[in-house]
């Protein structure tokens, strides 16, 4: 992915040329899919190894990678935040923000992005309506673009209901009286409701592809969006020059450009986190303090408390309730439809419901996957803990005539929130073990917001309900919540650059509770987003392109490998290579050391004063007894805003165990910035 030269350069032109060179026999014109032309010069071509083999060895070429497949990673949420209705708004500013949604398209008539009450697209804006098939744009949806290589489909119309989802969350109007039928009534609002959005759909029912995402990046950052927010990933990390999203979001963040990106929901499995570029937001799941609850009444007068989306009633009946040993999972059919008929099924797997819904059953039991997570179901049923779903088969086993009721699910308050869900993905970083990652957590669990009304609400394909707001739960739903804070605190300093807002973001975070969350910093990074602290950090640690490219010579990447992400003709300056990447201006300090043996760690910092002109900052160091940590100096004072103060964070131990975690807090009086400090074991679990 080269930058573009300057001056009369016709990219498309040169990608041809340089595909005649290269292929024999066939036409250019067939093989050469799409040229990025807009924001980063490349292609995207249908190409034998031996021609791939080619086309890498040519001296123009900065790099060739396949194109994989991605897959896509409310009325409670922003109130639990203490981000409600009455927050101080910068309404002008906002109305003038351009929120971009990589994504699975849009629907446009929802109400959530209604035009209502909006003036014109602001003056800057470069961007089109190019949604296709049956797709207007309006004053809130002011660009809408789709990507389809195979021809999938020919709109940007959202199909699939996770893109209005994602795009709601973020920057969709004030819309009351919203419920998912019946639960989670309320009003339903995103981080910035006055805020514009332009959707470029990627995904397909069957993923999103590395080809239309770059696609996608190319655009959104030509058409002049100012945050982006992108809610998908791969299982696991790749190489940065091999990271579709890594490469798109370090051309964005070099034109100002803040990109937000879920962490993944491959956990609790160690090194899952997929999002860990340092120049881009990885955003945990967490739970708010809202869990929708699913309770059974067993006919002994036992009630256990389940999860799932229920909302249907077996009306008071108690029914028989039983477990069908030949069929313990649901899932393969063999079903005795006289046996199960009007009976309440245990199933040991989610997805077996449905097939005992399918057989006739009344209602259905399973055993939960994700702990305190609900999913939508298609008729009475709730999913249980191990514990609880292994007493439920005790109880039928040993009560002479097994009955239970399902109850409607119900919302009850968790005073345990926020705890990081155990699907959210989880550090350490695999590729650069010495930058912290997730950045930070935010809601991710149930949350409600808009959807396609078309697409299926539940797994059942049988279920024929539609919904115009749904109940989702995911990292892709804690991304689009930080994107919406990010852009909310664009609106009050937008001269920020995308690692001061994402500094702003993460030295504010509320702490979290590692007794909690079992796997600390690796769970939730620098803690629960906090919206309202936010916009006033104090002091914000800055980074730029210089050093994000000083960063990747430190992990032994050359010039060449460096260019494929930077596009341009960077060099490794003089003794970056001899650098870590714990040298980083990171608002996180994170640093991998051998286990059993003493150390003594650096970091080296600088932060800029954003808060007031003349001010003092004390350091404070929230200690581990088993972590000595000095700072130097101790204490920094400014006398100018945007006036910058260096300092270094001397860490000397000995680990034990995987993981030690301390933080620094540098306060005025009226602004704390808090960092933490990390210290983790090759090899660490967690």
């Amino acid at each position: 992915m080269g930058s573009l030269p300057d001056g009369d350069y016709l990219p498309s032109s040169h990608h041809e040329s340089i595909m005649q060179k290269i292929v024999e026999g066939r036409s250019v014109k067939n093989i050469l899919v799409r040229s990025y032309t807009r924001s980063f010069n490349g292609f995207v071509a249908m190409l034998t190894d031996q021609e791939r083999e080619k086309l890498a060895k040519m001296e123009e070429v900065v790099s060739v990678f396949p194109s994989r497949t991605l897959q896509l990673h409310t009325t409670r949420s922003w109130d639990f935040m203490g981000f409600n209705e009455s927050v101080s708004r910068n309404r002008s500013v906002e109305s003038d923000l351009i929120v971009g949604v990589i994504d699975t398209g849009i629907w446009p008539e929802s109400e959530s992005f209604s035009d209502e009450g909006f003036g014109p697209a602001p003056k800057r804006w470069k961007g089109d309506c190019q949604g296709g098939r049956n797709f207007t744009c309006n004053k809130k949806i002011i660009g809408a673009r789709y990507y389809s290589i195979h021809d999938e489909y020919d709109t940007a119309r959202d199909e699939e209901g996770h893109g209005s989802h994602t795009a709601s969350t973020a920057a969709g109007n004030r819309v009351e009286g919203v419920s998912f039928f019946g639960l989670g009534q309320g009003t339903a609002r995103g981080g910035v409701p006055s805020a514009r959005i332009s959707a470029y759909k990627v995904c397909s029912e069957f993923g999103c592809s590395d080809a239309n995402i770059l696609a996608a990046f190319d655009d959104a950052i030509a058409d002049g969006v100012d945050i982006i927010t992108i809610s998908m990933g791969t299982r696991h990390a790749r190489d940065f020059s091999q990271d579709s999203i890594a490469i798109g979001a370090f051309h964005a963040m070099a034109k100002g450009i803040l990109v937000v990106n879920s962490a993944g929901n491959s956990g609790p499995e160690p090194r899952s986190v997929s999002s860990i570029a340092p120049w881009m937001m990885s955003v945990a799941a967490s739970g708010t303090d809202r869990l929708f609850v699913d309770k059974v009444v067993l006919g002994n007068g036992t009630t256990v408390v389940g999860y799932s989306l229920n909302a249907f009633t077996l009306e008071g009946k108690q029914l028989p309730l039983i477990y069908d040993a030949a069929s313990p999972t649901c899932l393969d059919g063999s079903f005795n439809t006289s046996l199960v008929k009007g009976k309440i099924v245990l199933c040991d797997q989610f997805p077996g419901y449905s097939e005992a819904k399918k057989a006739g059953a009344a209602g259905s039991i399973m055993k939960n996957v994700v702990d305190k997570v609900s999913f939508v179901v298609s008729f009475p049923a709730s999913a249980l803990s191990s514990d609880n779903y292994n007493s439920m088969i005790s109880y039928i086993n040993t009560a002479k005539e097994p009955q239970a009721e399902i109850l409607k699910t119900e919302a009850i308050k968790d005073s345990d929130a926020p705890v990081v869900a155990s699907f959210s993905s989880r550090g350490p970083n695999e590729i650069a073990p010495d930058i912290l990652k997730p950045d930070i957590s935010a809601p991710g669990v149930d949350i409600l917001a808009a959807y396609s009304p078309i697409a299926p609400i539940s797994i059942d394909p049988e279920d024929k309900r539609r919904a115009k707001y749904n109940i989702l739960i995911g990292t892709s739903m804690s991304c689009p919540h930080t994107a919406g804070v990010a852009a909310y605190v664009k609106s009050f300093h937008p001269d920020w650059s995308p690692s001061a807002i994402k500094s702003a973001i993460m030295t504010t975070a509320w702490p979290m509770k590692s007794s909690n969350n079992e796997e600390a910093e690796f769970a939730y990074g620098s803690g629960h987003i906090n919206p309202i602290e936010a916009v006033k950090p104090g002091l914000v640690y800055e980074t730029f392109k210089q050093d994000y490219i000083n960063m990747l010579c430190s992990i032994g990447y050359d010039e060449r490998k460096v260019r494929s992400i930077s596009g341009d003709n960077s060099t490794c300056p003089e003794g970056s290579k001899q650098a870590s990447p714990k040298d980083l201006n990171y608002p996180s300090m994170a640093a991998q050391v051998s286990a059993g043996k003493p150390f003594t760690i650096k970091f080296p910092r600088t932060v800029t004063n954003v808060g007031l002109p003349n001010s003092t900052y004390k350091a404070k160091i929230l200690q581990n007894e088993k972590l000595s940590i000095k700072v130097v100096p101790e204490v920094l004072s400014f006398r100018s805003l945007n006036e910058k103060k260096s300092f270094n964070v001397i860490v000397t131990g000995m680990l034990t165990g995987q993981l030690l975690s301390a933080a620094l807090v540098w306060s005025d009086g009226n602004h704390n910035a808090r960092s933490p400090i990390i210290v983790h074991a090759q090899g660490a679990q967690g």
